[in-house]
């Protein structure tokens, strides 16, 4: 089964998927949204605030929650959905890239219970 990541551009969308389902791991926050149209393309957005750190800092975290959810999107997203992944201060940075991983994975777990 090959799945489409398409990345979110457009600020309307991350405004939608801010009043959807929410869940916060030790090295991010996920909010997820059913779009509830019939394509089969799974969106997913990254953001960092300046409350993560400066520049250096922020581009490092999302380098980091990219690269977690290219590996693992793919098996546990569900398609029709949108994905944003937040940066945390201090934590997204530098947590260890394997914790990462599972976060994501038991943050998928919830938001889809």
């Amino acid at each position: 089964v090959s799945v489409c990541l398409v990345t979110i551009t457009e600020r309307a969308d991350f405004i939608a998927a801010s009043r959807a389902k929410r869940w916060g791991v030790k090295g991010f926050m996920i909010q997820a949204r059913n779009r509830m149209d019939d394509t089969d393309t799974i969106r997913i957005g990254y953001t960092c605030s300046k409350k993560v750190g400066n520049a250096v800092a922020r581009n490092r975290a999302k380098r980091r929650l990219r690269e977690i959810a290219r590996l693992g999107l793919g098996t546990r997203a569900r398609p029709g959905w949108d994905y944003v992944l937040i940066g945390k201060r201090d934590v997204t940075a530098t947590r260890e890239f394997t914790d990462l991983q599972g976060d994501l994975k038991y943050a998928l777990k919830k938001v889809h219970e």
